[in-house]
């Protein structure tokens, strides 16, 4: 299978549907930003070398169910299947990490700024553009397109999860996290 098809040199291109899109399209965006957030996961994952094999583990469940979470953005649907990819249980079970990870760290008193180790500054990157692509769920759903709510819940979770993450990140290497002083607040 070659890699170049030649195919979108006019700024087309396909959705997984079949349906011939302008790669403006606000689907292509959102698969693209998924895209986008999944390679910022696959970042973080190359600086994890926690010792806590659940935190990658799940780090890596994340990352295969974006894939597909981007395929149903582009419009894929597996025969069979009316709902989405994303169940219940994965939100739930996002909850859950978001739970276990809480538990050990400092509750926060101050805003902390993005950084730190390697890990955590490329989850704060993961979270700021989770945040994005919902954003640009939400303004699709807006302008007339159709979007599952539970892919909606899991990627407002999903942000929630990466900045405890990189919390967590942070301290299990030992780095203290930064945090914000105000200009006008003494």
């Amino acid at each position: 299978m070659k890699i170049y098809t030649k195919a979108g040199d006019a700024g087309q291109t396909y959705l997984a549907s079949g349906i011939r899109v302008p790669k403006t399209d606000g689907r292509v965006e959102l698969y693209g930003t998924c895209d986008e957030l999944n390679s910022f996961l696959g970042l973080a994952l190359t600086f994890c070398k926690l010792k806590d094999p659940k935190f990658t583990e799940v780090l890596s469940e994340i990352q295969h169910l974006l894939f597909e979470v981007g395929s149903e953005l582009a419009g894929y649907i597996p025969k069979g299947q009316t709902e989405s990819i994303i169940k219940e249980e994965d939100i739930v079970s996002l909850e859950s990490e978001i739970d276990r990870l809480t538990e050990s760290l400092v509750p926060l008193k101050n805003f902390v700024l993005p950084g730190g180790t390697e890990l955590a500054s490329a989850l704060h990157i993961a979270r700021t553009v989770s945040r994005r692509l919902e954003r640009d769920v939400i303004r699709y759903i807006e302008s007339g397109g159709n979007v599952s709510q539970s892919i909606r819940t899991y990627l407002n979770r999903l942000s929630d999860y990466f900045f405890t993450a990189a919390r967590f990140a942070n301290q299990a290497e030992g780095v203290s996290e930064t945090t914000w002083k105000s200009r006008t607040k003494p």
